[in-house]
């Protein structure tokens, strides 16, 4: 599979859903695979909140694969000798695109706290200047799980005619207070930290330590991603061997997992590209700007794919079947699949061979 990375800038300005202006971006994204003589055969694949636009393969310093690494390839459900397959990194992340601990230009400064407060709707609308910019008009697919799943809808909603197909997977139609709950911890955790110091803290400041508001916050997310049942698999009430039972903070199996997992992810991720991607997420609502969710629904015109994961606490499989029945009521093109799972919300990265018969079935007709 021939694997690129790349980074597009861009001088025009992005108009913002805020009414504010971003002014001059870049976006960083990869590529899987050769694009064909027309750009006819182009799938667009958008990342979930940590995510990045390292979807598949493998770059020299890499110790793992990309995130999807088992679902993009070569002879993979998204097969990579059919397909020219773009995968970016959202605007306000800390993986390359222009996010808040970038320059705000003309300045040298980053923009911290002054950073505008970005949506789904923006995060698409920059995905489709960078397509533009490729000479790509119109895609064959757009798939994407949790928040990648939002950018996929939104792109249906917004875009009706852009793509062939829209496959969502483990996300909802508007984000609902249970998610919005838990995001609230690590919202407050990384506000809360002296160390953040309101936004003013320098680029590098966390590379050894991390934060620990951010790691509390990713404890939070960890509990939202997973399930009862996985955990219980995972862990049981297995103690930690060398952790005395009578110590006051002697760990269970679990706790060290999160401590371990969040700890590392808090010296890799920005909190502040944190704190915007979250609110991004907290205010998606697919019927923002239209007169309901049904007016929204209505302007699709894709054949959409819809995938939830029973075992999910964080974006219920009835929030999936709501949309799939609206969609149902007015005879669009749309399936919607339940996947029997107990792993929790994680499950569409983790237990990619439960759907990947589903996504590869709805490719193979393109």
């Amino acid at each position: 599979m021939k694997l690129e990375k790349k980074v597009a800038h861009f001088t025009s300005p992005l108009y913002l859903e805020s009414g504010r202006i971003l002014e001059p971006y870049q976006i960083s994204y990869e590529t899987y695979g050769e694009l064909n003589e027309d750009a006819s055969n182009v799938i667009l694949i958008c990342h979930a909140l940590s995510g990045s636009a390292h979807a598949a393969g493998l770059h020299e310093e890499d110790r793992k694969a990309g995130w999807w690494d088992g679902l993009i390839g070569d002879k993979k459900a998204v097969d990579t000798e059919k397909f020219f397959v773009i995968s970016t990194n959202v605007i306000g992340s800390c993986f390359g695109s222009t996010g808040p601990m970038d320059c705000n230009y003309p300045n040298s400064e980053p923009f911290r706290l002054k950073f505008p407060v970005l949506t789904i709707k923006d995060m698409i609308k920059a995905q489709k200047q960078l397509l533009s910019q490729l000479g790509v008009h119109h895609l064959k697919a757009i798939i994407g799980g949790s928040m990648g799943g939002m950018q996929a809808l939104q792109f249906a909603v917004d875009y009706p005619n852009f793509s062939d197909k829209i496959i969502a997977l483990a996300t909802t139609y508007a984000t609902q207070p249970w998610a919005i709950a838990f995001n609230k911890v690590a919202m407050e955790a990384i506000r809360r930290d002296p160390r953040f110091k309101n936004g003013n803290y320098e680029r590098d400041d966390f590379k050894e330590s991390g934060i620990d508001g951010l790691a509390i916050g990713r404890i939070a997310g960890h509990i939202s991603y997973l399930s009862p049942d996985s955990m219980n698999e995972k862990f049981g009430r297995n103690y930690v061997n060398n952790d005395g039972l009578f110590e006051l903070f002697g760990r269970y199996e679990v706790e060290r997992y999160m401590e371990y997992n969040t700890n590392n992810f808090s010296k890799t991720f920005d909190p502040l590209s944190y704190l915007y991607i979250v609110k991004a997420i907290n205010t998606f609502n697919l019927s923002r700007g239209y007169d309901s969710l049904y007016e929204a629904v209505l302007r699709i015109k894709a054949e959409t794919t819809l995938i939830s994961f029973r075992g999910d606490y964080l974006f219920f499989p009835k929030e999936m079947k709501h949309l799939d029945k609206m969609m149902r009521r007015t005879s669009q093109n749309v399936s919607y699949h339940e996947i029997d799972s107990d792993y929790g919300h994680d499950a569409f990265l983790v237990e990619i061979d439960k759907f990947d018969t589903i996504i590869r079935k709805k490719l193979e007709s393109l």
